[in-house]
């Protein structure tokens, strides 16, 4: 077996790549948006990897890949399953397999208190995997966070530039990290970038897109081709903002993105159906009922009366977002708008409804997928 350097050039899909003690830690932001961010949800799941993959051309026909993750645990809250591990050969999604040991981050919600519990390093393995040049990517845990600890192959690797391909930037809540996709080349994100015929850098981050200038400077100063900001979820299950606020926070968020992209194709894409909020403000909430039974499901904890005084509903963000963009599509013709309920609407809802009240599942994230293909990157549509 060839041991090889876990060079930052095999890592497609991160902003970073720093080193630890005993590894190699991904990160989706910069530490200059990391050092302006004090909010510990988002500092996790930034180093959550979705989308993020090793890139190489080899002959090898075994691939080890040494890592060690760190779960993250909420008490009374069950268990997600183990993360996964995709193998792609030229494209084609040709195996998986499941992280194993690490380490588990222990949160404590009624008390605030966390834990940390060290654990050992994990591998997986990959074997039989076809004896000529191909393109291998591997496809990290799109909701643990890694640390990459060693490479082996029985071959020689050549690492493959970023960039063959458009890139394509995105933006979004958990549901575009992948909450609840089968696992990490399968959330809706990678599968229309597969679509698309395009490398992805995926910037969706569960329970934080929340319209952060730091976010949106990173936007700004990333190398991409074709850009998109799913606005909304968040927005309203934080219960973070009122509607006069909104707007000017949307309009800030997309200036900043121009001033490094002033005419690459822009699209802001608004949430999809979410009946739990259609009407009614946040705070989101788990479901304590289901939660006794088990499971894991949300609330909405506002008033749809409060609407009326300036909370914010799923309904009002997306006609704010529709105005706000053709407010500025005369001078800006590069901006583009598709409404979330074309991707996942009220008659999706009743067909496969979401099953946790908040996120997709595996199957809709392919039905998500598939429709944004078809309506960004379609002949004549905005990333055509």
């Amino acid at each position: 077996m060839w041991d090889h350097r876990l060079d930052p050039g095999l890592i497609h899909g991160a902003a970073e790549v720093a080193p630890t003690e005993r590894g190699w830690l991904p990160h989706r932001l910069a530490p200059a948006a990391r050092a302006q961010c004090t909010d510990p949800q988002l500092l996790s799941v930034e180093a959550q990897p979705s989308g993020v993959r090793l890139v190489f051309r080899t002959p090898a026909t075994v691939v080890e890949l040494d890592l060690i993750r760190t779960r993250s645990v909420i008490v009374g809250v069950p268990d997600r399953p183990d993360g996964m591990v995709d193998l792609l050969v030229d494209g084609e999604l040709v195996g998986q397999a499941a992280t194993t040991g690490g380490d588990v981050l222990r949160a404590d919600l009624a008390t605030g208190q966390s834990e940390l519990e060290p654990g050992p390093v994990g591998t997986v393995r990959f074997a039989d995997l076809p004896a000529r040049d191909k393109r291998v990517e591997l496809w990290l845990p799109h909701y643990e966070r890694v640390e990459l600890v060693a490479l082996r192959t029985d071959g020689p690797i050549e690492p493959v530039a970023m960039g063959e391909r458009r890139v394509w930037l995105h933006h979004g809540s958990s549901i575009s990290q992948g909450s609840n996709a089968a696992s990490p080349s399968t959330t809706w994100t990678a599968l229309a970038a597969a679509k698309g015929d395009v490398e992805l850098v995926n910037l969706g981050f569960s329970g934080s897109a929340l319209l952060d200038p730091y976010v949106a400077r990173a936007m700004r100063d990333t190398d991409a081709d074709i850009l998109s900001v799913k606005i909304g979820i968040n927005i309203v299950n934080a219960d973070l903002m009122r509607q006069r606020a909104f707007g000017h926070a949307v309009h800030g968020f997309l200036d900043t993105i121009r001033d490094g992209h002033p005419d690459k194709p822009l699209l802001v894409v608004g949430p999809i159906h979410c009946a739990i909020h259609e009407d009614t403000p946040g705070p989101g909430a788990f479901d304590p009922e289901a939660l006794a039974a088990g499971e894991v499901r949300f609330i909405a904890t506002g008033d749809p009366a409060e609407v009326a005084g300036g909370k914010l509903s799923l309904k009002v963000i997306r006609d704010q977002l529709a105005s706000i963009v053709a407010t500025r599509q005369p001078t800006d013709p590069h901006l583009h708008h598709l409404d979330g309920l074309d991707l996942y609407g009220p008659a999706d809802a009743t067909a496969r409804p979401l099953p946790d009240n908040l996120h997709p599942d595996a199957a809709t994230h392919d039905l998500i997928a598939t429709r944004f293909a078809r309506l960004a990157f379609g002949e004549t549509n905005p990333f055509a």
